[in-house]
């Protein structure tokens, strides 16, 4: 593993200390699971408090990652052109809060940044999630500033102004120009589409439960972040190209909203236009009809929800729309669940309101939920993927667990994210909950365009190993030079060493549990430079260590073994 370049703060440092080590033999981070019922391709990662993006396959082996110095704000997505586009995070001291960005940046696969946009002010700022769009543009979530005298102005509850600011969200389409530079082509602000019945003498003041389409601005969730700036919290964004529609998940209104992507940007502030004939108004919502007063408490089905997105067309239950419920202030206790809904919507778009006039459905076709529901719980971030095969890709994101379900909810697999603020940590190492925490996962098949071009090897586990998985040289390099192996490497593969001066020598090859299995060198040696064919005897295609020992010290090197 490379060092990283991202420097350890103190507080880092002393919660690395609370970690518990005990036998490097106990599976607690990695591959925990890999059935062969488990949907076959390549698992897209961002730890939060470290800033490299990981490519893993189904048996968690790292087959590429891209190495920054920004911490990642949300999610980042591999492109069909074989490009991360990633959000990130820079100081902004206005609003410094949980999923705050700054900037979006495509990298290609070598690591180089190809186009960035910058969309970070005293006025705003991007956070969580972003979404790429067919053609090119890219959708981010922006809070925007509105003052004390702004909020009192659209009748926002003075009780509710606890921090003395407003921060709404907004959506912004931005259209990459330059290396550095990009047009936004669109947006939308929630603070278009108000409606209050707190002060009367406000042009947006009405009655609201007869427009479930507007946001309340006085909906609010109470508990210790009431009256909070942060007053929605969107933390996710979707996009269904055949809709021409925008699914946002808002974690404050315990909710998932759809809004209109067809109109143009005039439109989107007013409440006719676009395919849907009602402007930037919303369209649908689900989870939680207390927030434009219909329903009770017991209607209530999100809690403090992330990731609602709609599953891809040619997987089961496409259209439909699944959404991770984390269940924070369940009544029946924290826990969380998945949840699959399909939306009461017609051939044309439209979606149909109850003669309650609630949105349905009453409940979601498909639940996960642990045997026991209190062992499955992320209080926040979070996602769910539906495969191909019809299994459910689940991020739970507080403990850094993802894991895969079949349709009957049979887990079937399971892999520990290893990585936490100071790097990946030692097989064996006991993370403390949140330390090794990230926003969602995505899983990529093996035919996707983005992969065309690129062999996609095995390079080893991402966790680390004591003993011979240590990638460290003891020795002085003046003294013994263990030359770099070609990866991949076949029974042919030479490899060369130098030796300072004569000395017994054991050049070992080890497989990744730690066990020998080809002897290459073991006696003395002259000194100068020597040559050996690399053999791993007949053990199977994978990862393998060759270690190079003598009495001054040790050096490892990690090779592929890909046999034709």
């Amino acid at each position: 593993m490379k060092l990283s370049i991202y420097r350890k703060s103190v507080l880092s440092f002393l919660l690395c200390t609370m970690i518990v080590t005990i036998s490097a033999r106990a599976q607690t981070v990695g591959l925990i699971l890999n059935d062969s019922t488990s949907f076959n391709g390549y698992t897209l990662f961002s730890p939060i408090p470290y800033p490299f993006t990981y490519l893993i396959d189904n048996d968690g082996m790292l087959v590429h990652s891209w190495e920054r110095t920004n911490r990642v704000a949300g999610m980042a997505y591999f492109l069909e052109t074989g490009e991360l586009l990633r959000p990130s995070r820079i100081a902004n001291q206005n609003f410094n809060t949980a999923g705050a960005g700054g900037f979006v940046e495509l990298i290609d696969w070598e690591g180089n940044t190809t186009w960035e946009f910058t969309y970070n002010s005293d006025q705003y700022r991007p956070h969580h999630d972003i979404e790429p769009l067919p053609n090119g543009n890219v959708l981010m979530i922006a809070w925007e500033l509105k003052s004390y005298a702004e909020a009192i102005a659209a009748g926002r509850d003075t009780a509710l102004l606890v921090d003395g600011e407003l921060w709404p969200d907004h959506i912004i389409e931005v259209q990459p120009t330059g290396p550095s530079s990009g047009n936004i082509v669109w947006e939308w602000h929630v603070w278009d589409h108000l409606i209050q019945d707190f002060d009367s003498t406000k042009e947006n003041y009405g009655v609201v439960g007869d427009h479930p389409e507007l946001i309340d601005l006085n909906w609010d969730p109470g508990g210790l972040n009431a009256g909070i700036a942060d007053c929605m919290h969107t933390n996710a964004i979707d996009y269904n190209e055949e809709l021409d529609q925008i699914i946002l998940t808002v974690r404050k209104f315990s909710e998932i909203w759809v809004i209109d992507h067809s109109t143009t940007t005039a439109q989107a502030a007013g409440h006719s236009g676009g395919d849907y004939g009602k402007g930037g108004d919303l369209l649908y919502r689900w989870g939680n009809p207390q927030t434009y007063r219909h329903g009770t408490a017991s209607d209530r089905k999100l809690f403090a929800p992330h990731d609602g997105s709609w599953i891809e067309e040619g997987n089961p239950g496409a259209s439909n729309i699944l959404v991770f419920n984390n269940g924070q202030g369940r009544p029946q206790g924290n826990y969380s669940t998945v949840d699959e809904i399909v939306p009461p919507i017609d051939s044309t778009g439209n979606y149909a309101i109850g003669p309650d006039t609630t949105y349905g459905p009453d409940e979601p076709i498909w639940i996960y939920q642990a045997p026991n529901p209190l062992d499955f719980y992320s209080s926040t971030w979070s996602g769910a993927q539906r495969l191909p095969n019809g299994n459910t890709l689940i991020c739970e994101a507080i403990n850094g667990k993802f894991f895969e379900v079949a349709p009957d909810t049979e887990i079937v697999w399971i892999y520990i994210n290893p990585v936490t603020d100071i790097g990946p940590v030692y097989q064996g190492t006991i993370i403390p909950p949140a330390e090794n925490r990230l926003s969602k996962i995505l899983r990529y098949a093996p035919e996707y365009p983005g992969f065309e071009g690129h062999t996609l090897v095995p390079l080893g586990p991402i966790e680390l190993y004591t003993g011979v998985y240590e990638h460290e040289t003891t020795s002085p390099e003046n003294i013994v030079l263990l030359q770099n192996t070609p990866n991949p490497f076949n029974d042919e593969t030479v490899i060369g060493f130098q030796l300072a001066n004569a000395c017994q020598v054991t050049l070992t090859v080890y497989n990744i549990t730690g066990q020998a299995v080809s002897t290459l060198v073991d006696g003395h040696m002259d000194a100068g430079y020597h040559t050996v064919i690399l053999d791993a005897g007949n053990s199977p295609n994978g990862v393998y260590y060759y270690q190079l020992k003598t009495a001054e010290g040790t050096q490892v090197r990690r090779c592929v073994l890909l046999r034709d």
